[in-house]
């Protein structure tokens, strides 16, 4: 006897084939199927379709709609070649990006990009056919679990620049779970500098070039953590001539083998030398130590990729002497990387005890020829360079070659050690920064917190990374997010709350300590506090604990007038009753002049009124309730 076999639909039901080849569907769906295919008869083309026709097209379209790997949703062309700019149409006006602006940028097809700890993968496509999805609630497959979901994203207007585009979607999971997320793509020609992940020089249109930065941009949105993804629902077409465009998606992987043990900010684009087959030798300091490590370099806000050559770490010695033999790191178990603009890259694992509270040096050949390098401003500590076509110098163990200091941290972003409880992130200014601190003392207060970490057992040895950038706001940017420039205090701290705090190895809570910057430029203390209220409810959504600081007072600093102290007070009032935040560190009590409370205490003034000296960190640091910190 013969078995009429069963098939499944791609939804996931049930229907027999019988012995002549048809296929009996159920009811619904059958007169769902019927309706489209006579809908879509060519002879029948001018009928009038069956009363409930739309009603019927919909159930199909559910009835087939299974999650797709996102190149097969591909439905816009958003790269075009300069020599064929009409291939493509990006906005619906004929626009386009560069695929030879692409390509110098290092984004060339099927290229790995490690973007705010994640990593995604640019279209493999030729410029001129599909690769990007108009999103309007198309299905993609992605399974696995995450700390977080990133997209590759951009939006377009027809006929100019335009806004934002956003929608909501869903992410499902294994276990029939749901959640839903808010995407926001900026503007390909309008959207902020600051945030983007990559600015090109010019657009294309069917007339030819044109000299205009075009950008994309990362959005991460939360994910339920530890569950298993089955598949994301992307939104809904925004409409009104607006499309939000997705390019590539991934989620960000579990970090809990990792602790961060230090870390800084890239906080501008600045010119150099330029550079010729160079060596850097950096000096950090670990806050916890652990049996192996890896380090992040950042190419951020550059326009052309960076060749590393070859890169070590090693203990400090004296000055740019090393303890013993430099130890390699690879990269793909490869010596050098190439990183892309606007990406970063981890070295490989690697069997190297780092001790905790140690000066490190962490040192990286740059072969080429090198004319701007992100770089972090400021860091009360000597570092050095080696001269112009000294070559490859990584695995030196004396400090010979080592002839020019640097009084910054280029590329380098992070050392992370194996194991651990995870990370504390300080996000702040100049005073978390260390201004006016001993140079070379380690003496900023996330360094005293990391030590009173260490000398306690009540609870774990947290790693403290030190986010401070010197002249940085919580408002509003000072770096242009795009360019080489001498104003090097970095964007806001919303801008780069993703990049230095979020996507930050293993963090757990973050402590904000900023605004005094923002009250002394006129900032008022509402916009202050609805940049903190929006800081806040990001972190939380992405389960972090959130620390604020107050604001120490600044006067005697000559624009700290009376008008940006009732502001400052405002904030600090905000802080301590508001009751948003998990925990309050009161800095300003810890050093302020009861008798002037404007003012801190002479024997914490680093000398300016706004910076304090080493006790006045020292008061920051023991001000802090360590059981506040988890």
């Amino acid at each position: 006897m013969l078995r009429t076999p069963r098939l499944r639909t791609f939804d996931g039901r049930r229907h027999r084939r019988t012995a002549s080849g048809r296929v009996r569907w159920a009811g619904a769906v059958a007169g769902a199927v019927c309706a489209v295919a006579l809908a879509n008869t060519p002879a029948l083309a001018d009928t009038a379709p069956a009363p409930g026709a739309d009603a019927a097209r919909a159930a199909v379209a559910a009835a087939y709609k299974e999650p797709l790997p996102l190149e097969r949703l591909f439905d816009n062309r958003a790269v075009s070649d300069d020599a064929r700019p009409a291939a493509a149409d990006f906005d619906g006006s004929g626009g386009s990006f560069s695929a030879q602006d692409l390509a110098t940028a290092g984004w060339t097809p099927g290229r790995t990009l490690d973007i705010d700890a994640t990593r995604l993968t640019w279209p493999r496509t030729a410029p001129g056919r599909p690769d990007n999805v108009r999103v309007a609630g198309q299905a993609v497959r992605l399974s696995g679990r995450g700390e977080a979901l990133t997209f590759l994203v951009a939006g377009s207007t027809k006929g100019g620049p335009g806004n934002a585009a956003t929608g909501t979607g869903t992410i499902r999971y294994r276990d029939g779970s749901s959640s839903t997320y808010r995407l926001v793509a900026p503007d390909w020609r309008r959207g902020p500098l600051t945030t983007k992940a990559v600015g090109l020089p010019h657009r294309n249109t069917p007339g030819g070039q044109r000299t205009e930065t075009t950008r994309l941009y990362t959005v991460t949105v939360p994910v339920a953590r530890g569950r298993q993804i089955g598949s994301v629902v992307l939104p809904k077409d925004p409409g009104a001539g607006v499309d939000l465009h997705v390019f590539s998606l991934a989620l960000r992987a579990p970090t809990n083998e990792w602790t961060g043990s230090w870390a800084t900010s890239t906080s501008g684009y600045a010119a150099v030398g330029p550079w010729t087959d160079r060596t850097l030798r950096l000096v950090v300091h670990s806050s916890t130590g652990g049996p192996r490590t890896r380090i992040r370099l950042e190419n951020t806000f550059a326009q052309r990729p960076v060749r590393i050559g070859h890169a070590t770490v090693a203990l400090q010695e004296d000055g740019a002497s090393t303890t013993a033999r430099p130890v390699p790191l690879t990269f793909d178990d490869r010596a050098g990387v190439d990183i892309p603009a606007g990406a970063q890259r981890f070295s490989d694992p690697v069997r190297f005890r780092v001790p905790p509270g140690t000066n490190l040096l962490v040192s990286i050949h740059l072969p080429g020829t090198v004319r701007a390098v992100p770089v972090h401003s400021y860091s009360n500590q000597v570092s050095f360079l080696s001269a112009d076509g000294s070559g490859d110098r990584t695995g030196d163990r004396g400090p010979g070659a080592f002839t020019d200091k640097l009084e910054g941290w280029p590329l380098l972003t992070g050392v992370d050690v194996s194991g651990g409880p995870g990370s504390v992130v300080a996000l702040g200014d100049s005073i978390t920064d260390g201004e006016r601190a001993t140079p070379g003392a380690n003496g900023r207060w996330p360094d005293l917190l990391a030590r009173r970490l260490r000398a306690q057992h009540t609870v774990p040895e947290l790693g403290v990374l030190n986010h401070g950038i010197s002249g940085n706001r919580v408002v509003s940017d000072r770096y242009p997010g795009d360019g080489t420039s001498g104003i090097k205090s970095g964007v806001s701290a919303g801008n780069r709350l993703e990049r230095d705090v979020l996507a930050q190895t293993s963090a757990r809570t973050l402590v904000i300590f900023e605004g005094v910057n923002d009250v002394r430029a006129g900032t008022t203390a509402d916009e202050v506090i609805a940049a903190l209220r929006s800081i806040t409810a990001r972190a939380h959504e992405r389960g972090m604990r959130v620390v604020a600081a107050t604001i120490a007072p600044c006067g005697g600093f000559h624009d700290c007038t009376a008008q940006a102290d009732a502001h400052r007070t405002a904030i600090n009032r905000h802080i301590r009753t508001s009751g948003i935040y998990d925990a309050v560190f009161d800095f300003d009590a810890a050093i302020r002049d009861p008798d002037r409370p404007e003012r801190m205490l002479p024997r914490f003034d680093g000398g300016d009124h706004l910076h304090p000296n080493d006790a006045g960190m020292k008061a920051f640091s023991d001000s802090v309730d360590l059981r506040q910190l988890i």
